[in-house]
């Protein structure tokens, strides 16, 4: 009597996806034409305390939240992780990452490098992409191009930056965004996500 079982291909896990890297490598205008793309992803929103800028949408580029009201999210145990980000704290909240991973979606998540370690540790198995760009001294023409910081604050951006670029080994892949090269950095975060999906041993979300 033969003993053959049927050949299975093994089934794919939706993904906890981290796009993380320094300040100012474009981790957000990655996830927005991410988001243009229509791609069928859970992008989660942040938590924050920082006043919003001009641009953004409480609910939609961000959660915009009192220190209070973060505070309470801290005591309950509502946060998968956050941190003191120049000053402001920044948090995901739980919930949402594991009511999108039981819809069966895979799930971005956009955190600064200490996000991304302290999720590497609670779930070993997500997948982490650094983003960056070709080198230090493109990614501080970036910071000093937005114009957005104090001189002590790009100061203090830049320094935070350059330790962030020796973390790159928590990481999984990493991505380089040149510029001018939006679309080609987006498509190559969609294949690295497609070549996951067909891995004979595939990652399984435990949160």
């Amino acid at each position: 009597m033969s003993d053959h079982k049927p050949f299975h291909p093994p089934l794919s896990n939706p993904l906890l996806i981290v796009i993380s890297g320094p300040s100012g490598v474009g981790k957000d205008t990655v996830i927005t034409c991410m988001k243009e793309r229509g791609l069928p992803f859970h992008f989660v929103v942040t938590a924050t305390t920082r006043p919003p800028r001009v641009d953004e949408r409480h609910g939609v580029d961000y959660y915009f939240l009192s220190k209070d009201e973060f505070a309470e999210m801290i005591e309950q145990g509502e946060l998968l992780e956050y941190a003191i980000v120049y000053n402001d704290y920044k948090g995901i909240p739980k919930q949402q990452v594991r009511q999108a991973l039981e819809s069966g979606k895979d799930v971005v998540l956009r955190v600064d490098v200490q996000g991304a370690a302290t999720i590497r540790k609670l779930c070993p198995e997500a997948l982490l992409i650094f983003l960056t760009t070709e080198n230090e001294a493109e990614l501080e023409a970036r910071l000093i191009a937005r114009k957005s910081e104090t001189p002590e604050g790009l100061k203090l951006r830049i320094a935070t930056a350059r330790q962030e670029l020796k973390q790159i080994d928590i990481f999984d892949y990493v991505v380089v965004n040149r510029q001018s090269k939006l679309q080609e950095t987006v498509e190559t975060i969609q294949a690295i996500i497609r070549a996951e999906h067909h891995r004979v041993h595939p990652r399984k979300v435990i949160l």
